[in-house]
């Protein structure tokens, strides 16, 4: 048997079709991977080199680079009166009736302000209603404790007093409210929300409005303002633009109890001619009839145009004039006088009643038309004091 020299040649093994098929998805897939990661890194070089490059925005001047005159007056006013503002805490004394330990709870808190160098300092009486002491924090952070020497609920303004330095206590100056017109700027300054003191300003809105005390007695020529004048605000100073002091901030029309747009002053007229008062006698004493009145609500009912007397105080001004109040019946009263006319004014109603009053002091005599079963009489009578 001969053997070739050479070797036989022979046909290579064909390939599997699956085995080219799957070689070829994998080499895309490296692909994908790859361009995938190329993408990446360059999209954080491209992010880096833009942070790099951010810059601040360049500042833009005023104009003028100075602030508007109207600014800067408000500016100045703050700055120079803030320091007769203070806030006010509210306390009770509570003793503890097991262990006798005596605390002093919180009561309300709210703003005031620097009357003389005496230490007096006037806020509103439902500042300080619910408690018997209160303390006080001036502007600069300094607290004092503050006796409460003055109370005048029916027009809600209190007097407090403390011992502190008198360089430390600058009074406001005093203006007037009876020549405001309404959209003058105003000011008002306080502490809300026991936050520092804050600024708010806006125009006088109204001028001659009425609203109640906590005694329910009508506050008469009160401020109206937009000034935003929040629960904290009680109780603080409304300025005019030369920072003169024109009303105490006292309350806001809302039914939230947020600020709405309506704020109201006792006007500074007010407050001037009763806080002496109490600086003298610690209660406001106000001329009166010596007399008890049908609430206005029921005289509507029963269409009674004046005021109705339901009694007299035995031995008072009415009574020396002859006024007679509402008298039992069998089967019911007999309406007494109802008052019509206080020196030919016309009586309509309480407020009213109370605003005439008012305009007088304690000894003024005054002229009463009264009618009573359909008839008229005219009276004359000395006006009493009356204490809250």
């Amino acid at each position: 048997m001969s053997h070739s020299l050479y070797p036989v040649s022979r046909e290579p093994a064909p390939r599997s079709p699956d085995s080219g098929l799957l070689t070829k998805v994998l080499a895309v897939l490296l692909l994908l991977v790859a361009g995938a990661l190329v993408f990446t890194v360059l999209q954080q070089r491209q992010q880096t080199q833009q942070t790099v490059m951010v810059e601040p925005r360049p500042i833009s001047q005023r104009p003028d680079d100075k602030l508007g005159a109207d600014e800067q007056s408000t500016i100045e006013v703050f700055e120079k009166f803030s320091r007769s503002v203070v806030h006010i805490t509210s306390l009770e004394t509570h003793r503890d009736r097991m262990t006798l330990d005596i605390s002093e709870i919180p009561q309300g808190t709210g703003s005031g302000f620097v009357w003389d160098q005496d230490g007096h300092i006037i806020t509103n009486f439902h500042v300080v209603a619910h408690g018997n002491r209160a303390s006080v924090t001036l502007n600069d952070g300094t607290t004092y404790a503050a006796r409460i020497v003055g109370r005048a609920p029916d027009k809600d303004l209190a007097v407090l007093r403390i011992d502190a330095p008198a360089q430390k206590l600058l009074p406001l100056p005093i203006g007037q409210s009876a020549n405001l017109k309404v959209g003058q700027k105003v000011l008002a300054i306080g502490n809300p929300f026991g936050l520092d003191q804050t600024l708010t300003t806006g125009v006088i809105s109204g001028l001659g409005r009425e609203i109640k005390s906590m005694t329910q007695r009508s506050i008469f020529d009160v401020i109206q303002t937009d000034a935003s004048i929040n629960p904290g605000n009680s109780g603080g100073p409304l300025l005019d633009s030369a920072g003169r002091l024109i009303g105490i901030n006292t309350a806001i029309y809302s039914p939230s109890g947020a600020n709405a747009g309506i704020g109201f002053a006792v006007p500074v007229d007010t407050i001037n001619a009763i806080v002496p008062q109490l600086l003298k006698t610690g209660t406001l004493v106000r001329p009166g009839l010596g007399i008890n009145i049908l609430s206005d609500q029921i005289a509507a009912q029963y269409k009674i145009d004046g005021v109705a007397v339901l009694g007299v105080t035995p031995g008072g001004a009415a009574e020396k004039a002859g006024i007679r109040g509402t008298q039992p019946a069998q089967g019911g009263w007999v309406l007494g006088d109802v008052i019509v006319k206080l020196d030919g004014t016309d009586i309509h109603r309480s407020s009213d009643l109370f605003r005439a009053i008012d305009a007088h002091k304690v000894g003024d005599e005054i002229e009463l038309t009264l009618q009573s079963q359909g008839q008229r009489r005219v009276v004359k009578v000395v006006l009493q004091p009356i204490q809250p």
